[in-house]
């Protein structure tokens, strides 16, 4: 596949990943809407759904959507190195534009939110009790769940061109879906779970540089880099137990 399709492919399923994800939390955040105060377990389920949208639409190239998965899929041999600058360049892009179509989706809400301040939480995630060695640690866990997943699942195979597929096809992207909520409702507690460097720094990126929110608070660069940091460490991790357990067959 070429460069430009992978980015093109990457772009449009992160973005739709994130504009229903950002828009799910906004959903729940943003007072004058259907879904006001209706918790942390729909948005769970939110993001779940958002997941199994955007990867089914990103199929061809095999659906990322995660810098964490490009690692992951790198360092085990199922993704050509030489793919990965494309992999990520489509991955950011569309999370930043996933992130700017849910602010245009709920632009009214935004204005009336009585705590503008607040409006962060809803592109980025943040710690509830902030110590950032520990964030780490938790972060790390969630993505190595994530990406050992894939890589070790039967139900996940790859293509003889390389493209990760499902053996699995009435399950399809719906497996990765079900993992990502369990992962939420089990691991997601302490963080908010990342576990997609993409899913947070696009947004934040957005949120700082291009989305006129007045009022807005600063994008807490401070703990940034707990979200992207974590799930490449996990993702590599990962990778590194599917080498170890595949050399051992």
């Amino acid at each position: 596949m070429s460069p430009g399709a992978i980015i093109v492919w990457e772009l449009l399923g992160t973005a739709v990943l994130l504009l229903l994800g950002n828009g799910v939390v906004a959903n729940v955040v943003l007072r004058k809407n259907n879904g006001f105060q209706a918790g942390t377990l729909f948005i769970t389920f939110g993001w779940a759904f958002g997941v199994f949208a955007g990867a089914s639409l990103a199929a061809p190239t095999g659906a990322h959507l995660n810098p964490a998965v490009t690692l992951g899929l790198a360092i085990s041999g199922k993704v050509s190195w030489a793919d990965v600058p494309f992999y990520l360049i489509g991955e950011m892009l569309g999370a930043i534009l996933g992130a700017v179509l849910c602010w245009l989706t709920y632009k009214l809400q935004f204005d009336d939110h009585p705590n503008p301040e607040e409006t962060l939480g809803i592109f980025s995630t943040a710690p509830q009790i902030r110590n950032k060695a520990w964030n780490l640690v938790t972060e790390i866990i969630g993505t190595f769940v994530l990406v050992g997943w894939i890589l070790l699942t039967p139900a996940f195979k790859t293509a003889a061109d390389g493209t990760p597929t499902f053996g699995n096809t009435a399950l399809g992207y719906a497996g990765v879906s079900f993992v990502v909520l369990v992962i939420g409702i089990s691991l997601g507690g302490p963080t908010g779970y990342a576990i997609n460097p993409a899913r947070d720094l696009g947004p934040r990126i957005a949120y700082a540089f291009l989305l006129p929110i007045k009022g807005k608070r600063d994008p807490d660069w401070n703990y940034s880099w707990v979200p992207v940091l974590g799930p490449l460490v996990g993702a590599a991790l990962a990778a590194l137990v599917y080498l170890a357990v595949h050399n051992l067959t």
